[in-house]
């Protein structure tokens, strides 16, 4: 029983580190704001995103492993950060390295092979399950992007940002006429919303000011 007690700690307290990480991106960004949102949050908001999607959209799937991918696909970053397109690390290297992360901070679990065999499916995007949590990982980041830039703490014409410009993907982004933050993280992750209901959520997204939707929401 000690042992069992110890292992599911060592787990726990690795795993809850990422409440104190920051989301690299926004500080890629240059972010303006006191307080940024952590890994962790990222993952809850993710969790809340898939539950409330599946609520309103018949699109039959296995809610339960969505939430464990969902739960579990940041766990590398306990070891090797929040990396970026940004950072100088091939998607080979990363996938490597967050092998070996993930193989490590689940290793004192029971279920590790299952966890780990979830973790991986998730990263093939080869289920119908898989699909849709990448999605909602996406999904949810996008919306963080849209509510900081209207809140006006992410600034795409920042003198810092400048350089973050010049980047291929993002200058043919620019070109097409984005004009925030936001709207080059959508129209980014436009491809992977293979779904209607995805593509529909982020025009919506997009079009609409989040912030004074809460505002409303919360008052009533």
């Amino acid at each position: 029983m000690e042992k069992k007690i110890k292992n599911l700690l060592k787990f726990y307290l690795l795993a809850t580190e990422l409440k104190e990480k920051i989301r690299s991106g926004w500080k890629v960004w240059n972010i303006d704001r006191q307080r940024v949102e952590s890994v962790a949050e990222h993952i809850y908001g993710t969790c809340i995103l898939a539950i409330s999607i599946d609520s309103q959209f018949e699109l039959n799937i296995d809610l339960y492993k969505v939430i464990i991918m969902l739960v579990l696909h940041e766990i590398e970053e306990v070891k090797i950060g929040d990396l970026t397109l940004f950072d100088k690390v091939t998607q080979e290297q990363k996938r490597k390295m967050g092998k070996e992360a993930v193989e490590e901070v689940l290793s004192t679990l029971d279920k590790k092979i299952e966890y780990i065999k979830l973790i991986e499916e998730f990263e093939n995007m080869e289920t119908k399950e898989s699909v849709f949590a990448k999605m909602c990982d996406k999904l949810e980041a996008d919306i963080q992007c849209k509510i900081y830039c209207e809140e006006k703490c992410i600034d795409i014409n920042k003198k810092e940002n400048q350089h973050l410009l010049k980047y291929a993907r993002i200058e043919k982004l620019l070109n097409n006429g984005e004009k925030t933050v936001a709207d080059l993280f959508i129209e980014n992750d436009r491809p992977i919303y293979t779904q209607k209901v995805f593509e529909e959520i982020a025009n919506y997204i997009k079009n609409n000011d989040l912030l004074k939707l809460r505002i409303i929401w919360c008052r009533k």
